[in-house]
């Protein structure tokens, strides 16, 4: 069993007469900043000039400075921009003003092992990955708690990495429920492969594909939207709190007959295939690849996938069926991202 590093393990001295600068304001860059600012820690943004971003993190109290200028300042670096634009940013804010003896912080390994960013070999380099994503970060510090998280080392010329990561990780809240060591190779296949095959794009395609086979069958949308999308989340919520076999505790016996006798036909041996295939493209490197010449290529199929996706009935049956349930906390997702 890995070791679980706690509060004590931690040691936010580490920061003492440091800057730490955040480059980007988005979920976790905002999440970053104002949980370490609030742990005590002097933290500036940095931002590319005309960003939106510029007075939110302004309102919220913090020195805003370009991107450079953050680099030229700060001891320890978070790079809290998206995977596509990291390399840009690097180029030509970032490696001009690295200096022997600052630490470059990420979130996600992307960039650093499919080697869009390669830094100088006399800086440190880490990662700190918390578990969820940016506003329960902020939430569950401000509740006195905190999400378990990841931290790795990809460069240590400074001999003083995991030290860095640690207090970085307590800063944010991550020691009070637990952190984890990795590597920068393991958490940045683990997590796409995840993204791509269960969480994100896996969860999609099955429910859509439920709802469709409902719908052509001849059920309402209504019926087939609450059956397929809107219990899924009592399904997640009792598998988060006590795994399968605790959430199959919680369900009915016929709800536990047709789990254990009908999901393995459904997630068959030809699904773990194309899983594995999925994995192999990962590794590779050809997803990456093939993302990075989408990002150069102006984002033509990942908009139009996108569209299409807004275009689903499922979407128009949803809206409606929420709109019932005035217990249900409505977000404006697209509202929310535009605001950092």
């Amino acid at each position: 069993m890995a070791k679980v590093y706690t509060d004590k393990d931690a040691d936010l001295g580490v920061f003492k007469n440091k800057t730490l600068a955040i480059l980007g304001f988005g979920s976790q860059g905002h999440a970053h900043a104002l949980n370490l600012k609030d742990s005590g820690l002097k933290v500036i943004i940095g931002l590319y000039e005309g960003s939106k971003s510029i007075a939110v993190a302004k309102e919220k109290g913090f020195k805003v400075v370009t991107t450079a200028e953050a680099v030229k300042l700060a001891d320890v670096i978070m790079v809290a921009l998206p995977d596509t634009k990291q390399a840009a940013a690097y180029k030509k804010d970032i490696e001009p003003n690295l200096t022997k003896g600052k630490t470059l912080v990420f979130s996600h390994g992307f960039s650093i092992h499919f080697k869009t960013i390669v830094p100088p070999k006399n800086i440190n380099v880490i990662m700190v990955a918390p578990k969820g994503p940016g506003h329960t970060v902020r939430r569950q510090y401000v509740e006195g708690k905190g999400v378990p998280s990841l931290i790795a080392v990809y460069q240590n010329p400074g001999k003083d990495a995991k030290k860095i990561a640690l207090a970085w990780a307590k800063g944010i809240g991550g020691t009070r429920a637990g952190v984890l060591e990795t590597d920068f190779k393991e958490e940045t296949e683990t997590d796409l492969f995840g993204e791509q095959t269960v969480l994100c794009g896996g969860a999609s395609a099955l429910v859509q594909a439920g709802f469709e086979v409902l719908v052509e069958a001849g059920y309402s949308p209504e019926m087939a939207y609450f059956e397929c999308l809107h219990e899924l989340k009592l399904i997640a919520d009792l598998m988060n709190e006590s795994g399968i076999s605790g959430m199959r505790f919680s369900i009915s016996e016929t709800a536990k007959w047709g789990d254990v006798s009908v999901g393995p036909k459904i997630i068959d041996a030809s699904v773990k295939k194309r899983m594995a295939a999925t994995l192999k493209d990962i590794q590779n490197g050809k997803f990456a690849k093939d993302w990075v010449n989408e990002y150069k290529g102006g984002y033509k199929r990942y908009n139009a996938l996108l569209k299409k996706g807004e275009q689903h009935p499922i979407e128009k049956t949803g809206a409606k069926l929420r709109a019932l349930m005035p217990w249900m906390k409505k977000a404006n997702i697209k509202g929310a991202q535009a605001s950092y």
